[in-house]
């Protein structure tokens, strides 16, 4: 008995590794590094927040700062009489800064369709270098010091970031295709933990001569890094000589190693033959607008469900740190080095979990399981003993089940949803894919932050948790039917499967 062609396919090692090339490990390494060094000048802004509240605060308050005449011009870096309005004014930043983020991501993906995709990273990277500059080592050098100017120098950063994660994302979608992708992908978003680690590292070396000096590192090596993507990045096989994904001999191998896991199997042929974008003769096809996106299966659900798992996520990115402080009493320098332990779960849990989706061919019953895990996780951290060994562990836990799912949505599931059958496999429906499910996501991570200061403010860290749970298990919500759908596939395969034998 013949399989049906949905059965009839390649294993998923054999498929990864007869078609990976030293371009594929070049591109892997350009794009892991280039949001790593993105991700890096962010950590940076977070590791000198207390310098800079001490330079924006009077010089009673702040020994180190330097008497200078006329004081009306030289000491015009004290914007606060106190630092409880400086650190007020620094959280106010990090929110302007996600919410231009996110805002930024909607118009990159589309504009990373639309233009070459090498072009638009390497000028986000490099521009965004120059604003971090600004920021923080020039405005420092000429004691130039205006709470305005900070604000338009963080929200021009925020859309100048923003291009980022959808390029790097479309130009792994480029070249690799389903076969492994959930594993490759789960490796690669390794990227921004990471970059965190540089960040904290980069700024800890040259702090000792000033937080400007943490902003000049870091910003001269991404505007570095923003040159040799320019140069140096492949944006897809083609550019090479080598077959684009989809375009193989081997169609029938070739098709099913590459056919991404949202197509609908179950689907009539009439919405087979439907193909979202225009028909065209040209051999390049045209992107495809920014509400057919949205129309597309499973993208209004995963932006939905990310933004929910993206709030819990970078919460913990934001408030780790000061939780471990506030709650235990350790030192910041103790707790900083602790939540690390936090994205080394994330980095391990996204790998593992993509491994898994690639091997059942299905994502979201993966997701699920994760999530249910997660729930569990969150009510033991909550819980954690005043023990360093213990909590490092169960933050452990923790990031492996809420940044594995993270990582996978992020990354694997948004090339999956910009790649599916009703787009024919353009890569021109990527970088709009993916910018509209991390933006949706930074959006909530942006609404975020303020209510888990206002929480915690008001109710204490209990009740922080318990609202992690309900939006972790929202995100399982929202993502239900894409679950029942996957899991009647899958039963409806092992079926024909066991009669096949």
């Amino acid at each position: 008995m013949a399989l049906p062609e949905s059965l009839r396919r390649q294993p998923t090692n054999r498929g990864l590794v007869s078609h990976c090339t030293h371009h594929h490990i070049v591109v892997f390494l350009l794009t892991f590094f280039s949001y790593s060094l993105l991700h890096a000048s962010r950590k940076t802004f977070s590791n000198v927040k207390v310098s800079i509240s001490s330079q924006w605060t009077p010089s009673c308050l702040n020994s180190t700062a330097a008497e200078l005449r006329p004081y009306e011009l030289w000491n015009s870096s004290h914007l606060f009489p106190n630092a409880e309005e400086a650190t007020l004014f620094l959280g106010t930043l990090d929110t302007i800064f996600l919410f231009s983020y996110a805002v930024g991501l909607f118009v990159s993906g589309i504009v990373g369709d639309r233009l070459n995709l090498r072009w638009v990273l390497s000028f986000g990277m490099c521009s965004s270098a120059l604003v971090v500059f600004s920021f923080g080592t020039l405005t420092e050098w000429l004691h130039f010091y205006n709470k305005w100017f900070y604000c338009c120098l963080w929200v021009v950063n925020g859309l100048l970031q923003s291009t980022g994660w959808p390029c790097v994302v479309a130009v792994m979608g480029n070249w690799f295709g389903k076969a492994g992708r959930g594993f490759v992908f789960g490796l690669w978003s390794a990227c921004a933990s990471v970059g965190n680690i540089l960040g904290a590292f980069l700024a800890s070396c040259v702090l000792k001569y000033g937080y400007e000096y943490a902003f000049l590192v870091t910003a001269s090596v991404q505007f570095a890094g923003g040159v040799i993507v320019f140069f140096g990045l492949l944006t897809s096989p083609k550019e090479v000589g080598l077959p684009e994904l989809g375009a193989g001999e081997d169609v029938s191998v070739e098709e099913d190693a590459n056919r991404p896991l949202m197509g609908d199997d179950d689907a009539d042929d009439d919405d087979r033959n439907y193909s979202i974008q225009a028909t065209d003769t040209d051999d390049q096809p045209k992107a495809i607008g920014f509400f057919q996106a949205c129309c597309l299966p499973g993208v209004v659900l995963y932006s939905l469900a990310y933004a929910c798992l993206k709030l819990v996520n970078y919460s913990f990115f934001f408030w780790l740190p000061f939780y471990l402080s506030n709650n235990f009493g350790w030192k910041e320098a103790e707790a900083d080095q602790l939540s690390i332990w936090y994205d080394v779960g994330g980095i391990v849990g996204g790998t593992i979990q993509g491994l898994i989706s690639d091997v059942l061919q299905k994502r979201a019953p993966v997701l699920a399981i994760s999530l249910l895990f997660a729930v569990g996780s969150l009510f033991g951290y909550s819980r954690s003993p005043n023990s360093k060994p213990i909590n490092a562990v169960i933050m452990a836990i923790t990031g492996f089940f809420i940044g594995g799912p993270s990582n996978m949505i992020s990354s694997a599931i948004s090339a999956d949803l910009g790649r599916q059958d009703l787009v024919k496999g353009s890569s021109e429906a990527l970088a709009t894919v993916t910018g509209i499910v991390d933006g949706t996501g930074s959006i909530g991570a942006a609404v975020g932050q303020y209510l888990v200061s206002l929480i915690q403010e008001n109710l204490g860290w209990m009740w922080v948790f318990y609202f992690f749970i309900l939006m972790t298990s929202s995100t399982i919500l929202f993502i239900s039917p894409l679950i029942v759908r996957e899991i009647r596939l899958l039963l409806h395969e092992r079926r024909l499967q066991m009669l096949a034998e």
